[in-house]
């Protein structure tokens, strides 16, 4: 699994690295970690618009997407 540390990052910048992550390493799953709600939110947007199933994981600091 392929991780992206977004952790503390301003949008757009966590959605620009998934897109990365996706391009690079879409055949296996993505896992990407940040801190802001509205970050959590606009990957998981720009994710499932591409067709990608997503599970989302509240921890500590933030949260986790599994992008699959």
């Amino acid at each position: 699994m392929y991780e992206v540390d977004a952790r503390g990052l301003s949008c757009p910048e966590p959605v620009m690295l998934t897109h990365e992550a996706l391009k690079n390493h879409g055949g296996e799953p993505v896992k990407v970690l940040v801190t802001e709600p509205h970050s959590r939110d606009n990957v998981e947007k720009f994710a499932k618009s591409h067709g990608k199933k997503v599970s989302i994981t509240e921890t500590g600091d933030g949260f986790e997407l599994v992008i699959e």
